[in-house]
């Protein structure tokens, strides 16, 4: 299988080659720039699967590196960002970044956040590639975002809609409450776990026969919630 790319822009040399050994290590294949100019054209020649980018930096800083990559490419970025700036969090998530993550950090986490990302962005992917779900008489049809439950169309809100298609992307499997937070609303809202259950009623309401007593969309108590699948949905009937 082949390694995902992950390219590392920092100003501090250090930081530069800490990382880079401990992302290797975690089998990573690691690009490394130190300036902003750098970083652009390591990302129009290389095609970096991820971009992990420092906010500041001499020159052109993290903010205007990912404005210029958003306005080329839909690679995914992390940004590095200083101990409790959340002014820095908020520019950089409406910029287009995927997630952030505070100096100091460690390199664990960073490879878990690496991780996350690609999967959502693998995600994002096969939403294009897979047209339709279906289990039972829950139909999701991604490129019309429409859902159909017993034969009838149900309108979804937005966030219902992103909901529902993350979990019916990921079907058969748990999903965890902080991925699901972090993909339907973003990373700011990562421990916000009774956020999601007032969504997760919300969505019950609209496609199960009796909400208290979910067939589709089942808790994992303690952990997170799964969609079922065509098999999973089968064993039950």
């Amino acid at each position: 299988m082949r390694k995902a790319t992950v390219l590392v822009v920092d100003d501090e040399p250090r930081i530069l080659r800490f990382v880079r050994a401990e992302l290797e290590a975690a089998g990573f294949e690691v690009l490394t720039a130190s300036d902003g100019s750098s970083a652009l054209e390591l990302v129009e020649s290389h095609s970096p699967d991820l971009v992990v980018l420092d906010v500041i930096m001499p020159g052109m800083d993290g903010f205007e590196v990912l404005r210029r990559l958003r306005s080329r490419r839909a690679v995914p970025v992390i940004l590095l960002t200083a101990r409790g700036s959340d002014a820095d969090k908020v520019r950089g998530l409406d910029l287009g970044a995927d997630d952030y993550l505070t100096k100091p950090f460690s390199p664990d986490e960073l490879s878990a956040r690496i991780r996350a990302v690609l999967r959502r962005a693998s995600s994002a992917s096969r939403a294009l590639a897979v047209p339709l779900f279906r289990v039972g008489d829950l139909t999701v049809d991604f490129d019309r975002r429409k859902v159909v439950v017993r034969g009838a169309e149900v309108q979804m809100s937005r966030t219902e809609w992103q909901l529902l298609q993350q979990l019916a992307l990921n079907a058969g499997k748990v999903m965890l409450h902080e991925e699901l937070l972090v993909k339907t609303w973003g990373p700011e809202y990562r421990e916000d776990v009774e956020y999601l259950r007032v969504w997760v009623s919300r969505l019950r309401r609209k496609i199960e026969d009796d909400p208290a007593h979910p067939v589709y969309l089942r808790t994992v108590p303690g952990i997170g919630y799964v969609l079922a699948d065509e098999t999973d949905h089968a064993e039950k009937d």
